[in-house]
């Protein structure tokens, strides 16, 4: 095992290491708000954190750190990170810089988040016609919205427009909006009032229709009857014959008789399983049917029955089985676990992420020939540092290891000086904050609030 001096304070100097230290607080998931307040001063970091900020996870405190930060980019990061705090967050509205404005006016919605009150009109009265354009995305009290109708910016007089605020606005304003110089201005106009639908084709004619996208739709559209859609069951186009397989309304005889071929790749679940999958009388039903795209569809629910479950669990289909581990959260812990050692698509490692994957009794894979399960191994809630000790140095699972909390403080301060772990055991986020800010010190970096 190579290990270092146990004594930091010998170490100042040492650049590679500093820069160890430094690319590893940036990755270090517990950093108060004092070690982050002394990073944002750092002028260059390791390439792998450039958008370190976007990925840390921000409380309340972290969040009034980066929202007052100097550098705009570190600003628009606290946009761009779905843990900051929203009432926080909210500060950025009244930003001195437009483009931080434009960007937490585009985006702060996102991720689910909750835009706080009186947020949007402090949008909709910015001086700059892009940001206030991007507040007309919110909901807006009708006078506001009034007001940017008549904005001096046509696009923005386009964006207010919506069809419950026409009939509000006076005469005057409509005939200004009617004859607006701005041909989007006008176009945003006749959107309010869209044309009368075309007679839809009745249902012999669509399921005759020479294009196939047309039969296909026909082929799964409840409102064409049964006996109508079995006539595409021959049809020469696979897509349609796929749809009308997976027609609600067919008995398991009538699906089977169908000619229908599987498609590689993603699929998209019919819409009477997409619209009540979350019924157990339809969860049910898909989960039994011979129709592998309807098993594949039902699992897709984020909850299912605990019979549906089990019975998805057992299913012949490989990926019947993983989309059930990726969308349900009641998939059973073995089944979760078989995916993540087996599957080698993209994003199986979120599988860890799965509710029923940490279990105890994960330690078991300690010593496995897959570095997968020894991964896994350091999920068992139950085991302890001696687990994470023998794979500290484990060229495949080690840097894991470094950055778990359970490893023994004095082992994390020894690692801290060999550079090849350096990064990883400042990634740690049982690391004191006083040992962060000590690295800091041997770092160079300074310290604006003076103390520790």
């Amino acid at each position: 095992m190579n290990k270092g001096r146990g004594d930091l304070d010998q170490l100042g100097g040492d650049e590679r290491l500093a820069r160890e230290w430094l690319g590893g607080l940036t990755l270090n998931p517990a950093l108060p708000a004092s070690v982050l307040t002394r990073l944002l001063t750092v002028e260059e970091l390791p390439a792998y954190s450039s958008s370190w900020l976007a990925r840390c996870p921000l409380d309340r405190e972290r969040t009034a750190v980066l929202v007052a930060a100097p550098r705009i980019d570190h600003r628009l990061q606290a946009v761009e990170n779905p843990t900051a705090d929203v009432d926080v967050l909210a500060r950025l509205a009244r930003d001195p810089e437009p483009r931080v404005r434009f960007v937490y006016a585009a985006i702060a919605g996102d991720f689910g988040r909750r835009v706080p009150e009186g947020v949007p009109e402090v949008l909709a009265g910015d001086s700059e016609a892009r940001v206030r354009r991007m507040a007309t995305q919110w909901d807006l009290p009708v006078a506001v919205r009034a007001r940017l109708a008549e904005d001096e910016d046509a696009l923005v007089r386009a964006s207010a427009l919506t069809a419950d605020l026409w009939p509000r606005l006076s005469a005057a304003v409509r005939e200004a909006l009617l004859a607006d110089p701005e041909p989007r201005v006008r176009d945003a106009v006749a959107q309010l009032f869209p044309p009368e639908p075309v007679p839809r084709a009745e249902p012999d004619e669509r399921v005759q229709d020479p294009d196939p996208f047309v039969r296909s739709r026909a082929a799964q559209d409840p409102e064409v009857p049964t006996a109508l859609a079995l006539r595409l069951a021959e049809d020469p186009d696979d897509s349609v014959r796929l749809s009308l397989s997976m027609r609600e309304d067919l008995t398991e005889e009538q699906r089977s008789a169908v000619a229908y071929v599987v498609p590689n790749g993603y699929h998209t679940p019919p819409r009477w399983i997409v619209e009540r999958g979350h019924q157990p009388d339809i969860a049910r039903r898909a989960a039994a049917s011979g129709h592998v795209l309807l098993r594949r569809s039902i699992a897709m629910q984020r909850h299912l029955p605990a019979d549906v479950v089990d019975r998805l669990a057992e299913d012949e289909d490989f990926f019947v089985k993983l989309t059930l581990c990726q969308s349900c959260q009641e998939a059973p812990h073995a089944l979760v676990l078989e995916m993540y050692a087996h599957w080698h698509g993209l994003k199986w490692t979120f599988l860890r992420s799965h509710p029923n994957f940490a279990k105890p009794g994960l330690a078991r894979f300690v010593d496995h020939p897959d570095a997968r399960l020894r991964r896994a191994a350091l999920d068992d809630p139950e085991a302890g540092p001696e687990l994470v000790l023998r794979l500290i140095d484990d060229p495949e699972v080690g840097w894991w290891a470094l950055r778990d909390p359970r490893l023994p403080s004095q082992e994390l301060n020894q690692r801290l000086n060999v550079p090849d772990s350096a990064r990883n055991a400042a990634a740690n986020p049982a690391l004191p904050p006083e040992t962060m800010h000590r690295l800091l010190d041997l770092s160079g970096v300074a310290n604006p609030a003076g103390s520790h």
